[in-house]
């Protein structure tokens, strides 16, 4: 018999979310559509600074991927809408039978001129034994802007896991675009790829990690997110060099606030035994840190957004959730 309905168009674990504007410049969620293993979720919107903010948490049910899960999710913000992306928990990747059967997730943005993305996720933890391959590619005229912050940590540490699983990668792709002429140009490529921590092999990455737990990047870039961007790059001109500083001291004898402040997070970072590392190129400000427990990071990183600014400023205080 033949159906009188048309057929569904829907894929397993694809998505879509499309920020539009109605005239005359009123941002709206036009489109928040999913399909198993794949779940959004978008709470009312909130104006904040005369902006409406969109917040989209992705998720998936169980909480994570197993073994031949792919998610597809297609992202499009409009001239001058704003929208935060969030999880409610870390990604967990479950442990697959097989190496040849790995989980996915690609992710396409495209973030228009005037427009922002505020991305700051819960960590990726892929347990022992697991596979997992994520692309995320954003395609950005001039004048959009997004903060993007891609980070792994070692799995399960209450079951003694440190990086054993088979294999994680992770590809950003940051292209400028020209909405005239189509053409787009590829400005920045960030590429982790860790495999075969289960090994005993003394070389293997497991082994040669120094004792952290997690590390990760933050990508800005843009004219909403450029004060941020110096900020990072001013905090790590004058970051304490080797030999040049005590680190251990305990005593705040400056009158500078700031100053105080920023020896006190210094100190902290230390004790979380944190490292990061900051690099401005082709309109980019790119920061890579590591520490040895997700705390450290959450810690850190939260403070120095809330110090600066301009993240709550523009996107609110739950643009922030995932680092409390």
């Amino acid at each position: 018999m033949i159906s009188p309905f048309a057929p569904s168009s829907s894929q397993p674990g694809h998505g879509k979310i499309l920020l539009s504007l109605l005239p005359p410049s009123i941002p709206i969620l036009q489109t928040c559509s999913y399909q198993y293993p794949l779940k959004l979720i978008a709470p009312h919107a909130l104006t904040i600074n005369n902006h409406i903010i969109y917040t989209v948490f992705l998720l998936t049910y169980g909480g994570g991927l197993v073994a031949g899960d792919a998610l597809n999710l297609s992202i499009h913000l409009d001239p001058n809408t704003r929208l935060v992306l969030l999880t409610q928990g870390s990604t967990k990747i479950f442990k697959t039978p097989s190496r040849e059967l790995v989980s996915r997730q690609y992710t396409r943005l495209f973030v228009d001129q005037g427009a922002g993305l505020c991305y700051i996720p819960d960590p990726v933890q892929p347990f022992k034994d697991s596979c997992f391959e994520q692309v995320q590619i954003f395609e950005v005229p001039e004048g959009g802007s997004i903060c993007i912050c891609d980070w792994v940590c070692q799995g399960r540490t209450a079951r003694g896991e440190n990086w054993h699983f088979y294999k994680y990668t992770s590809k950003n792709e940051v292209y400028l675009t020209d909405k005239e002429t189509g053409k787009r140009r590829l400005l920045l490529r960030d590429n982790v790829l860790l495999e075969d921590g289960t090994t005993n092999d003394p070389l293997s990455y497991a082994n040669r990690i120094d004792s952290l737990g997690v590390f990760g990047t933050l990508i800005l870039r843009g004219p909403l997110f450029e004060k941020l961007g110096k900020y990072f790059m001013a905090e790590f001109a004058i970051l304490p060099r080797i030999g040049a500083r005590n680190w251990d001291g305990d005593v705040d004898d400056e009158t500078d606030l700031v100053d105080v402040k920023r020896k006190r997070r210094q100190r902290q970072e230390t004790k979380d035994g944190l490292l990061w590392t900051a690099a401005s190129m082709r309109g980019f400000v790119l920061v890579k840190f590591g520490a040895k427990e997700v705390e450290g990071v959450k810690r850190w990183l939260g403070v120095m957004l809330r110090t600066e600014g301009s993240v709550e400023t523009l996107f609110g205080e739950g643009s922030l959730l995932c680092l409390k």
